[in-house]
């Protein structure tokens, strides 16, 4: 070998920042040494194709291998053929199996030769036969006294103790090439971790629509908090089950927050919201040029979740064929990258919720069952808001002065009147729906007399005539029980179905006059007992 070209080998690979790069210029250039004719690199990996190996038998212990890195050569029978490729039968090595193994265990190197016309160290004798082989040499790659690596070649010529030497200089050159490239990959990887997460985080910010902790007393609530208490220091999978808008992820959070992983992210997955084609990708990530479009490695939200929390919010909506690779990651804690071989590790918690009832969805086909049990270990359940009624003015108050700090208007107080008409509607937005009614009326109620829009109890909130307080303006209208204030919603409503003759939806329905969905007019009207045929197309 020649001892120049080496070095000039070396320090161009010395400040190399691609792993797989300066892999492959290392045995691209030892290639191209006179009489070489295979140079390869082996560096040591957990066990990842365990059950498929060919040296599988020759394994005492399959938590790691040798695993080839980089290949390349030239065929002296066959001038087209390059051996670059990292697949065939020697792409795995078990630790102290044949003489790869054993220098990747020992840390000793190896100089082997052809004794008359039999080479007994080389497995494919054919192999040697044709392409002219008479010496093997490999060296350890070793950085700072630990072994990581095996660095070989087959030679044409004869090699001898001065080539081994000039191997072992090469080898630790290589060595150190590796690990910087390494650290540089590592450094890079720590910064677009870092960019992913700002990015998730950014985005979190932007979809956060119920802020702050729980509000209420209510016994229900009560409940829900004591399960989480009892759930939150264990690393136990929860699933979150309620109606949409009852706080599914404010429960994820507390459950997160009062856990070991507080300090560790929580990464959100909106199943409603990723497109069919991308889930896989979204879940586990993919590498450069695994698809069209996939100009760069790309993490997923398992590897982002990495010692934290995973909250898989409507899991419901999962595709049927990703459900068997989401249970696998969720048994083993490992999945591969699309377009990856090898499998990653991961320590996460999952926290999953959905307002579907996925009993029913195992039943008819749609979820898978293992997938179920696997996940409502420990189910819990948001009560819906017309169930908790007690807890509706605290809310609606807490609410209140959020919106009106956001929105920069003096801080105001509920009256009766607003709670006694939030009482009675029946939510079917649950907590949400009800920020959005109150920061909506903030709004609207800008440097005028704070007034509610709550559909279907228009009259009960909204016009100052229908105080019972000193506040009444208009002295020809007195209301001084809730009954009273009933008939007067009722007479309203079939007032207002007259002048739309009867008709409920559409522009000039009777819904649209008052402001509210046709489902909550007819809501309102069967509670009032109120019959169009009876009491409108043929009242005088």
């Amino acid at each position: 070998m020649d001892a120049r070209e080496l070095q000039r080998l070396s320090g161009a690979i010395a400040n190399e920042r691609s792993l797989e790069k300066a892999l492959g210029q290392i045995v691209e250039g030892l290639a191209e040494q006179a009489g070489i004719v295979l140079a390869r690199i082996w560096l040591i990996h957990p066990g990842d194709i365990c059950q498929n190996c060919k040296m599988k038998s020759e394994c005492p212990d399959q938590t790691s291998c040798l695993h080839l890195a980089a290949s390349d050569g030239f065929s002296l029978k066959d001038k087209e053929l390059r051996w670059n490729t990292l697949e065939g039968s020697h792409r795995r090595f078990p630790l102290g199996a044949r003489k790869v193994g054993r220098i990747g265990k020992t840390g000793e190197p190896a100089l082997l030769q052809i004794v008359g016309h039999s080479a007994d160290w080389a497995r494919d004798t054919r192999w040697v036969r044709d392409e002219k082989i008479s010496s093997f040499a490999g060296q350890p790659l070793m950085f700072r006294g630990q072994i990581f690596g095996v660095i070989a070649i087959f030679s044409r010529t004869k090699l001898d103790g001065t080539d081994l030497s000039l191997l072992r200089t090469f080898a630790d050159n290589s060595a150190a090439a590796i690990a910087n490239a390494r650290a540089f990959e590592e450094i890079e990887s720590l910064r677009l971790q870092l960019e992913l997460e700002n990015e998730y985080l950014r985005e979190e910010i932007n979809s956060a629509t119920v802020p702050g902790d729980f509000v209420g007393a209510s016994h229900a609530l009560q409940k829900t908090l004591r399960q989480v208490e009892l759930v939150a220091p264990t690393d136990t999978t929860v699933l979150i089950q309620g109606e949409s808008g009852t706080g599914k992820e404010l429960v994820a959070r507390r459950i997160h927050d009062q856990s070991s992983r507080s300090d560790r992210p929580l990464i959100k997955v909106n199943c409603a919201s990723v497109p069919r084609e991308l889930f896989e990708s979204e879940f586990f990530g993919h590498v450069k040029g695994a698809f069209s479009g996939a100009v760069r490695d790309r993490r997923g939200r398992f590897e982002l979740a990495d010692g934290g929390t995973l909250f898989l919010d409507e899991i419901g909506e999962i595709p049927m064929e990703l459900q068997s690779k989401l249970l696998r990651a969720l048994q083993e804690g490992v999945f591969e990258r699309i377009g990856e071989e090898r499998s990653r590790e991961v320590d996460i918690r999952i926290i999953a919720a959905t307002n579907r009832d996925l009993k029913r969805e195992v039943a008819e086909g749609r979820f898978r069952e293992d997938l179920y049990y696997r996940l409502s270990v420990f189910p819990i359940e948001t009560i819906p808001l017309r169930l908790r009624t007690a807890d509706i003015p605290p809310l609606a108050q807490h609410f209140l002065n959020l919106a009106c700090q956001k929105i920069g208007v003096e801080p105001t107080q509920l009256r009766k009147k607003h709670i006694q008409g939030l009482k009675e509607y029946v939510w079917p937005g649950n907590v949400r729906e009800l920020q959005n009614i109150i920061e909506r009326a903030v709004i609207v109620s800008q440097g005028q007399r704070f007034q509610l829009d709550i559909p279907g109890i228009v009259s009960a909130v909204q016009d100052d005539s229908f105080q019972t307080d000193s506040e009444t303006n208009i002295s020809e209208l007195t209301i001084e029980t809730y009954s009273e204030l009933t008939k007067f919603e009722r007479k309203m409503i079939v007032d207002v179905l007259r002048e739309a003759g009867g008709k409920i939806s559409g522009i000039d329905g009777a819904a649209s006059r008052l402001g509210i969905p046709p489902s909550t007019l007819t809501s309102r009207m069967a509670k009032l007992k109120i019959k169009r045929k009876s009491e409108i197309e043929f009242c005088d």
